[in-house]
């Protein structure tokens, strides 16, 4: 048995209402939110961010903190759209998340307002910082229906991997198990 394994949140309605509900909280919260859900980032590689790795930028460029390895990717119109107000007026070389005292924030805090939503929401997924990841995953798929470049972004090994990963394994197994009958 797996013991609460983080799953995406599959349905849009409910990631636009926690967006709605971040939003109405605290606007770094939801950055957060719009962020992971666009970028297909870990939370440790959002909050590792200055302001100048997005300010007047079209693609971000990083190396994962999990892996080493280097990534690049587009930041998307609505990623440009909701950071331009969020950083306006900051300095370049802060962290683009400021947590408690002006330090950077820490996964902990993210976990957090995650869960708070969800189940101020009702929401009864399976939720923690890794739910942006999977959620960008499992729409980029349903969108997509590419495996391999879902692959090539998360920096997976398999296709196979990627599929469990977001859960779209889980998914197949459901429909068929209700599809079956004798």
């Amino acid at each position: 048995m797996v013991k609460n394994k983080v799953e995406p949140i599959r349905s849009r309605h409910d990631i636009q209402r926690i967006g709605e509900y971040l939003k109405s909280k605290s606007i770094r919260n939801y950055v957060i939110w719009v962020f992971g859900l666009n970028s297909g980032l870990r939370v440790s590689d959002i909050i590792g961010l200055n302001v100048e790795d997005v300010l007047n930028k079209t693609h971000i460029e990083i190396y994962e903190k999990k892996t080493g390895k280097f990534k690049k990717f587009p930041i998307n119109n609505k990623l440009q759209r909701t950071l331009k107000g969020f950083i306006k007026n900051r300095i370049p070389t802060e962290p683009l998340f400021l947590g408690k005292h002006g330090k950077r924030l820490d996964r902990g805090e993210v976990y957090r307002f995650i869960n708070r939503a969800c189940k101020e929401l009702g929401i009864t997924v399976n939720v923690g910082t890794h739910t942006m990841r999977k959620s960008f995953g499992y729409h980029h798929y349903q969108q997509n229906k590419d495996a391999v470049i879902l692959q090539k972004i998360f920096n997976h090994s398999s296709q196979r991997i990627t599929l469990t990963y977001i859960g779209i394994d889980q998914d197949d197994i459901d429909i068929s198990y209700h599809n079956f009958e004798l």
